[in-house]
């Protein structure tokens, strides 16, 4: 008999009956709480007097401020206990994954300390778990025994790390554990990779490795630039920094105040669940696309051939502006035209001994906020306007006051007139900070000498013009970053200007023309926030060795040389030489139908969405499945996709058809496509060739 399995199966058994007493007591707490907060609530608008005559409204009003910090006080409470009921269901699951045993300087007994998905105390308020993320777990992750340190308010603990155990639980039973002190032969890890792919990217925290650590507990910079080779984790890493961030700041940061952009739609919503699985909120999750419509830029199209320089123009440009009496909107709703142009100008001409830019229109908006709140305050006064609110239909007072209007005098009149002129003008108010009050297109146009302002200009001129921005968020996420121009990137960086950003990405799946080289991404973020830090992932999870060898023949020959996986070895690239049309479509046919018959995934990767139509057509009547812009992927059958759409996804089996000689000649944009077809798959790649195999792959 094992004497340490059993040993931790106790342990285990005592942390999970630990876990089940302190779910049914946050339970019971949570009711308790509940209740009380009713009986309460009612005792109180029992006591409360309803007159609100004058006398006695301040007593009336004191009685409700009471009250209101009575239910603040409760919903502090439910939110604590429903926090911690959420931790306790969510470990669970898993109580722990890994254990580590610390001798501390001076102390008598090392200590064995539990980690898992999140942290938990007992009664005493000791944790019996603690989060991976917290700074004694880091010990873990480092995967160095014997005399380690790790930092937590601003020290550095040393430690003699004696033992490191890995563990496979379920529940409240354990499968088996592990001793181990080097990454590359994790048992757990290679347990994890051998399981079969889902059809949403899974969470990686209790296999994260030590390259893939220094990335998510990265010291907080102003830039820092991630490259990884296809299936180093990436965007695993990526949503493990978030969750490691949502941790550390979790006083102070919220989802709101994080950005993740995503290649695709698809892709959004395949890491969808990785997040809230961890216990964590997702932050915003956008495409470029997404973001460009939330601005009302859809349709203005972005140049790919777009140079940096135009960009830097505008800067040059801006300070020396002069601008035009046409150059000024007015400001309406419906048929009223709330500031005329003229006025408008009047409120720039003003600090006309200010240079255009940012600071001028900042004192010109809250010029025109004073003649809004002007005219309001005028309005409410004025008989007509009261009138026209006292003679609103009773659903649209109720709509818009939450009653029906019975004013007792004057005052009350000029109040709801008021709070009807801030609804009807609260667009006025957006546009005033918005800049909508210049006419950018006409500036812009005549500023660069061109037709049109496509939607990085016209964005780019209005953050250097007017500001603006999402100057709230404090991080920035970008996935695969090769895919964006130095242009877009430019505009990120300026629109989202207080943010810290994280940029990930393969150089080598760079699919489209005109993208910006790593070496430019670094220049870039060294101009605009002064420092870029680096890190390398050159270890692939996702891919047998057979298949990383494959994809490793499109690298440049010093990257050849770093990339391995960490998979046990699999099958063989299956290679299909065709003799002519009619050979190949057969065989094609026959791929397909033999993938469909696999209880696993399998992408059929076409080089372009043109290609994707013609093999769509083609194959009419076959078992296959297209995925669109919106779609999830299924968890088996085969799909049809585009390489564009199928970055940053994972298939069990992926077939690439048409890479003979003359399709995939050696050049960068032809390599990096296939290189990023071949890099979706996990377990086996078929190609198909209409002749001979391309000779990049030989």
């Amino acid at each position: 008999m094992d004497a340490v399995f059993e040993e931790e199966q106790q342990h285990l058994t005592w942390a999970f009956g630990k876990l089940e007493e302190i779910e049914r007591d946050v339970r019971a707490e949570i009711e308790r709480t509940l209740a009380d907060a009713l009986a309460d609530k009612e005792d109180l608008f029992d006591e409360m007097t309803r007159d609100f005559a004058r006398d006695i409204q301040l007593e009336t009003l004191a009685e409700l401020e009471a009250m209101n910090r009575i239910i603040e006080s409760y919903n502090l409470t439910a939110d604590i206990n429903e926090e911690k009921l959420r931790r306790a269901q969510l470990l669970m699951r898993r109580p722990y994954f890994a254990k580590v045993r610390l001798k501390l300087n001076h102390a008598d007994e090392p200590k064995d300390i539990y980690i898992g998905a999140a942290g938990m105390t007992d009664e005493k308020r000791r944790h019996f778990i603690v989060d991976w993320r917290s700074p004694v777990a880091e010990v873990y992750y480092n995967q160095e025994n014997g005399a380690t340190s790790y930092d937590a308010n601003g020290r550095t603990i040393e430690v003699d790390l004696q033992l490191r155990r890995q563990f496979d639980i379920e529940r409240d039973r354990l499968n088996s554990y592990f001793d181990t002190t080097v990454a590359i032969e994790d048992p757990l890890l290679l347990a994890s990779l051998a399981k079969r792919r889902t059809a949403q990217l899974q969470a990686i925290t209790t296999t994260i490795q030590k390259e893939q650590n220094r990335v998510i507990r990265h010291a907080d910079v102003p830039a820092l630039l991630v490259h990884g080779i296809a299936g180093s984790g990436k965007t695993s890493v990526l949503l493990q920094r978030i969750a490691y961030l949502f941790y550390t700041e979790r006083d102070t940061l919220n989802p709101d105040q994080v950005f993740l952009l995503t290649p695709n739609p698809v892709f959004g919503r395949y890491i969808d669940n990785v997040l809230p699985d961890m216990g964590e909120s997702n932050p915003h999750i956008m495409t470029w696309d997404a973001l460009m419509e939330t601005l009302g830029l859809t349709g203005r199209g972005v140049s790919r051939d777009a140079d940096i320089s135009v960009l830097r123009r505008i800067d040059e440009l801006v300070p020396k502006l002069r601008l035009e009496a046409n150059d000024f909107n007015d400001l309406r709703v419906e048929d009223e035209r709330v500031i005329a142009a003229h006025s408008v100008r009047a409120s720039m001409e003003k600090f006309a001994h200010l240079p255009m830019g940012t600071h001028r229109c900042t004192l010109a908006i809250e010029d025109l906020k004073d003649k809004l709140e002007q005219r309001i305050m005028r309005l409410s006064k004025d008989e007509e306007t009261q009138e026209r609110v006292m003679d609103l239909p009773d659903d649209e007072q109720i709509r818009l006051f939450g009653q029906q209007l019975a004013p007792l005098d004057e005052a009350e009149v000029a109040s709801y007139t008021r709070q009807w002129l801030v609804k009807r003008y609260a667009p006025i108010a957006e546009a005033i900070e918005e800049g909508a009050w210049l006419r950018l297109d006409r500036i812009g146009m005549r500023m660069l000498g061109t037709e049109t302002l496509d939607a990085v200009e016209w964005l780019y001129l209005k953050l250097a013009l007017v500001g603006g921005g999402a100057r709230d968020a404090r991080y920035v996420m970008v996935d695969e970053v090769q895919d964006y121009t130095t242009t877009q990137l430019a505009v990120l960086a300026r629109y989202f200007s207080n943010a810290n950003f994280l940029l990930l990405g393969d150089e080598n799946q760079a699919v489209n023309a005109g993208t910006a080289t790593f070496a430019e991404i670094r220049d870039l973020f060294r101009d605009l926030r002064g420092s870029v830090d680096e890190c390398a992932l050159m270890i692939s999870y996702r891919s047998s060795p057979e298949i990383t060898e494959l994809f490793s023949k499109l690298l440049p020959d010093d990257e050849r040389l770093e990339a391995s996986s960490v998979q046990r070895p699999g099958t063989e690239p299956e290679i299909i030489e065709c003799d002519g049309d009619a050979a190949y479509d057969e065989a094609l046919r026959a791929a397909v139908r033999t993938a469909a018959e696999e209880e696993s995934l399998c992408a059929l990767i076409a080089n372009s969405r043109t290609r994707a139509k013609q093999l769509a057509k083609l194959l009419e009547g076959e078992a296959i499945a297209t995925v669109p812009q919106d779609s999830t992927l299924p968890s088996s059958g085969v799909v049809l996709l585009d390489v564009k759409l199928a970055k940053g996804l994972e298939f069990d089996h992926v077939i690439v058809p048409d890479v003979q000689e003359g399709a995939f000649p050696d050049e960068p944009l032809r390599r990096h496509r296939l290189y990023t077809a071949i890099s979706r798959a996990t377990q086996r790649v078929t190609l198909l060739a209409n002749g001979k195999l391309a000779n990049v792959l030989r």
